[in-house]
């Protein structure tokens, strides 16, 4: 019977992952789409542009995991590394984030210049306090966010991204949130320079292009 119920909660998260990833493939599909119009109507260059013409935005006011009121406003002195997730996720999170403690390693010295945000989707459930938990377990540069459900989507709807309640009986109080899986680089004055993904390059690049942006900003 054990047996059983194990094999029907990996099934139900091998379903949810798929779902996800389906969902960020269609985005990613949607956006070369774009960048394809852009070129045949003589406005791109052949190279890859991060212009924020998408109108990705950090624009936001929530509470930070020491329970400060904060804004975008607050961290305009440097470059914002933003991702949005929950406490509960059973892999992307935990490994986004890991792999974001990673690049702020590598970074070093320049990490002092980024603020890496972490933007609870769940705030239901992830309070003040379970957030400084869980941050702290990654890194002790990591700033874990979260807010009222109107705050939250608000945030969401400045950075151009989407999540969703999933009902899962197997999960942690009956569900997950489904969720884009994206890295948003933002500049010191909000405007958005960059979107990555745990799986598009190893950590070391992540950190070098972060580290090129930072110089040339300088």
């Amino acid at each position: 019977m054990s047996n059983d119920l194990n094999e029907l909660r990996s099934s139900r998260t091998r379903v949810f992952r798929a779902a996800l990833w389906g969902a960020v493939l269609v985005a990613l599909a949607g956006y070369a789409i774009l960048v394809s119009v852009e070129w045949y109507s003589g406005k791109g260059t052949g190279e890859a542009s991060y212009s924020g013409e998408a109108d990705v935005r950090s624009e936001f006011s929530l509470i930070n995991h020491t329970g400060r009121d904060v804004t975008e406003a607050d961290f305009s002195d440097r470059w914002q590394l933003v991702f949005f997730g929950f406490t509960h996720c059973p892999d992307i999170c935990p490994t986004t984030l890991a792999y974001m403690a990673s690049a702020l390693d590598i970074l070093g010295e320049r990490a002092d210049q980024v603020a890496p945000l972490f933007i609870t989707v769940d705030p239901a459930r992830d309070t003040v306090h379970v957030m400084a938990e869980y941050v702290s377990a990654f890194h002790p540069r990591l700033i874990g966010l979260t807010g009222s459900e109107a705050q939250v989507a608000e945030a969401a709807a400045s950075f151009r991204t989407w999540y969703e309640r999933a009902e899962d009986k197997s999960a942690p109080d009956g569900y997950l949130m489904a969720h884009a899986g994206y890295i948003y680089l933002m500049g010191p004055d909000g405007r958005f320079e960059a979107v990555f993904q745990e799986r598009g390059q190893p950590p070391e690049e992540l950190a070098e292009e972060i580290a090129m942006r930072i110089e040339k900003g300088n």
